[in-house]
């Protein structure tokens, strides 16, 4: 007998007999959803646009916030952010319809991001107010790796596409894509030495733009 079978042996032994009953189970799970206002942690905001912006600039996302009306705004700001990090006028821009029909003169657009991309912009699929993360799946017009390549990440999310919770999504989202991201905050760990470090996965700097309506 293998050092293994001896541990997971005196598990077992520890839990003495069990039977899983499939219909208990299902009871149980269903019971969880019958009130959720009472499993769910409160938003602390009432609307959850604003829990969700207040979540995004918090010390436990860290990341930054810009709000625009409308879309046609967005190359304004992402102009005044470039000029702002002292960063050169090029940017990768998600191959997404709304934002390419955008005026994005005096900047250099990239098809996709680079090993050394500085910026890039995408356009979320949702945002989540309870995290204050951002939803992104993958497809025809949007490259996952625009979200993990660059320096600095600019995602832009419409007010009308957060949701309170995460399962609120999970709810609308459809037919499941190849790949799903979600995004909380810049990348960072603390596995070096315990020192907490940025950028050390994907991007340093996350900088999302909320917009407060689908259409200029």
């Amino acid at each position: 007998m293998t050092m293994r079978e001896r541990i997971l042996g005196a598990v077992r032994a520890a839990l003495g007999p069990t039977s899983a009953d499939p219909a208990a189970i299902a009871t149980e799970a269903a019971a969880l959803l019958e009130a959720p206002a009472a499993i769910r942690p409160a938003l602390g905001l009432a609307d959850p646009v604003a829990a969700f912006a207040a979540r995004v600039v918090s010390p436990k996302v860290g990341a930054t916030l810009d709000q625009i009306g409308t879309m046609a705004e967005l190359p304004g700001v992402v102009r005044r952010y470039l000029a702002t990090h002292a960063l050169p006028p090029t940017l990768a821009l998600q191959a997404d319809p709304a934002l390419r029909a955008l005026d994005w003169s005096g900047v250099t657009l990239r098809e996709a991001a680079g090993s050394d991309e500085a910026v890039a912009l995408g356009l979320a699929d949702a945002g989540i107010a309870e995290t204050g993360s951002l939803v992104f799946r993958s497809g025809s017009t949007t490259a996952v790796l625009d979200h993990f390549l660059p320096l600095h990440h600019l995602a832009a999310v419409k007010a009308e596409s957060i949701v309170p919770y995460l399962e609120d999504f999970a709810a609308i989202a459809g037919k499941a894509p190849r790949n799903l991201n979600l995004i909380t905050g810049a990348s960072g760990t603390t596995d070096i030495e315990g020192s907490y470090v940025r950028g050390a996965h994907g991007p340093r700097f996350l900088h999302v733009i909320l917009i407060a309506a689908a259409a200029a």
